[in-house]
């Protein structure tokens, strides 16, 4: 079980990096004209790594004691985030991460396909900001790892 914990918990700093790395690479080569294969396999990495994620995340909801749909769960803020928030948040991020790939692969210009990666990420990045159990939000019991 802590296995799990902290390979889930771990693994989002990785999840983040190649997240960021892939915003930073598509804000830079916006007005290129060229989308090579290195930024394809960047972007598909980086999907990846977020239904990776995401999967150890769902196993963890069947297994871990943070979650608990018992009467009343909605009004313990650790039960309603993790039970609800964060699924629901992350789930999404994941959609959206795949949505927008999808999308730069089928676009035809090479500065069209970095720009919608770098649209689609951005958003991505601030719905999984808003998901992750922080430290500094105590009554989550969240932990840098």
């Amino acid at each position: 079980m802590d296995v799990l914990v902290h390979g889930h918990s771990g693994s989002r700093w990785l999840a983040l990096a190649l997240l960021v790395f892939a915003i930073v690479n598509a804000m830079l080569k916006l007005k290129s004209d060229k989308y090579e294969k290195s930024d394809e396999m960047l972007n598909l990495f980086t999907m990846v790594m977020l239904h990776i994620q995401v999967t150890l995340g769902i196993v963890l909801a069947f297994v871990t004691g943070k979650i608990s749909y018992a009467e009343g769960w909605m009004k313990n803020p650790q039960y309603r985030f993790f039970g609800l928030e964060h699924i629901l948040l992350m789930v999404f991020a994941a959609v959206l991460v795949t949505i927008g790939r999808k999308k730069a692969e089928k676009a035809l210009d090479p500065a069209k396909k970095h720009k919608t990666i770098l649209i689609w990420y951005i958003i991505v990045l601030i719905i999984i900001f808003a998901g992750i159990p922080w430290p500094f939000r105590t009554a989550l019991g969240g932990s840098w790892f």
